[in-house]
């Protein structure tokens, strides 16, 4: 127990603090100005304040149960400070307003102590205002909607898939208020609400476990068939016939039919080329080729930046606006932040976090798997970070053998290795089945000339 301090214990003052500090700052705009004026005072020469208040309902699944159910709330303040060039950064979860003053010192001094980079800037007259999603439903109806897609989830793995644990995984909903400000004149804002679910699954039958395997997703709508929209049972039924991998017999060369998940990784490489990072370093192999040819034809990759769960604006305080990244395989435009931007001359173009789309093909499923000889189906592509050019050997996992057109047994530790950028040109075939998990909106993809082992 606490000492007390003029009849009242240390941890009750510091609650009663934190207690004032939330009647104080009642929304995040009211957060934002305060923490935006004291940065002026502090002596910034120009900052952003972000600050977020985030609301979860959730309901846990554990080894094959609903388990517990709980609301959490955070808020959240993210400060930017620049001085004479110099950049500061830091993120806190504000308790009264002495707090955040020291907090704000601190940046200062943090800042003083930076190097120089004409590059810094914070965004100027950005405005936007966002309110999407499901919000302010009551305690009822969330609860309801969770526990039917967890009913639904249990009961598809008990009836369809009952070698499959369902070790972990939840169903929440979420709801985000978020007021960002810039001392240039930007404000940004945001009210969302949207559903989430995720599992964590492996099968065991016999003395024998399969690898594990996790999918999730946002929706606006969650329900008992959330779990087949997300990808979730396929994912259940393939595990349970993954106990019993076998290896390769021998080296091929040979195609591989890549799952959205896989995709998404394959998908991530190509996003990252034109992005800030490699833009910076010089290492982006796609810098110099906007308007040229760097995939198959059949791929045309859109964003969707008011996606479920997707905050639309950049994390530099900037709308953003939607982007075609690949038109028939064609390089559209890169992708640098405002600071990238500023580094290296390149076009500003923001975008959000998540929420990307690629156009479906007009191929099924089915008759993909059909036309490969020899190959494999593959869920996860694990390929590590593959070589500035692209080059990579990765394993793929919980992935299924494909011989004669048909999908034959789990697969045990088997590479592949090829090139990244190849694998984008050598996509011979899109599937018209898509999975949409907010962040992302795949097809399969039928790629050829892959080296196994």
């Amino acid at each position: 127990m606490g000492h007390p301090i003029n009849g009242v214990t240390a941890a009750a003052a510091t609650a009663a603090a934190s207690d004032a500090g939330a009647a104080r700052w009642a929304t995040p705009l009211a957060l934002a100005d305060e923490a935006m004026a004291a940065m002026r005072a502090q002596g910034f020469d120009a900052s952003q304040v972000d600050a977020s208040q985030r609301a979860m309902t959730e309901l846990n699944i554990a080894h094959d149960q609903a388990s517990l159910l709980r609301s959490t709330e955070r808020r959240t303040l993210q400060l930017v400070g620049l001085v004479d060039g110099r950049r500061a950064a830091t993120e806190l979860a504000p308790r009264d307003r002495r707090h955040l003053l020291e907090a704000i010192a601190t940046l200062h001094a943090e800042a003083l102590a930076a190097p120089q980079d004409s590059a810094h800037a914070v965004s100027a007259g950005q405005r936007q205002a966002i309110e999407q999603g499901p919000v302010d439903l009551g305690e009822g109806p969330c609860v309801d909607s969770l526990a039917a897609a967890v009913e639904g989830l249990l009961g598809f793995r008990a009836a369809r898939a009952p070698t499959v644990s369902l070790l972990e995984g939840a169903a929440a909903h979420v709801q985000l208020q978020c007021h960002t400000l810039t001392s240039e004149g930007s404000e940004l804002a945001a009210r969302m609400g949207w559903y989430e679910l995720a599992c964590l699954a492996n099968a065991r039958e016999q003395g024998r476990t399969s690898s594990f395997n996790e999918l999730n997703g946002a929706t606006q709508c969650l329900d008992e068939t959330t779990a087949a929209q997300f990808g979730i049972e396929a994912m259940l039924l393939d595990l349970a016939r993954q106990t019993a991998p076998q290896r390769l017999a021998e080296r091929y060369t040979g195609d591989v039919v890549l799952a959205p998940a896989a995709v998404a990784s394959l998908l991530g490489w190509l996003l990252a080329q034109v992005g800030d990072a490699q833009l910076i370093g010089g290492s982006s192999v796609l810098r110099d080729r906007v308007g040229e040819q760097i995939a198959s034809a059949t791929l045309n990759l859109r964003s969707r930046f008011d996606a479920p769960g997707v905050l639309g604006y950049s994390a530099d305080a900037c709308r953003a606006l939607p982007v075609q990244l690949l038109q028939s395989g064609r390089l559209q435009t890169l992708l640098p932040g405002l600071y990238a931007s500023r580094k290296t001359g390149l076009p500003h173009r923001p975008t959000a976090a998540a929420g990307w789309v690629l156009d479906a093909g007009d191929t099924p499923l089915q008759a993909m798997l059909g036309t490969v000889q020899r190959g494999a189906l593959v869920a996860r592509l694990s390929m590590g970070a593959p070589a500035a050019n692209g080059d990579f050997s990765g394993i793929i996992k919980n992935s299924f053998a494909v011989e004669g057109g048909q999908v034959g047994p789990a697969l045990a530790e088997t590479m592949v290795t090829g090139n990244v950028g190849r694998m984008l040109r050598d996509v011979v075939a899109v599937s018209r089945e898509r999975i949409d998990n907010g962040a992302w909106c795949l097809p399969w993809l039928q790629v050829s000339g892959l080296q196994f082992s």
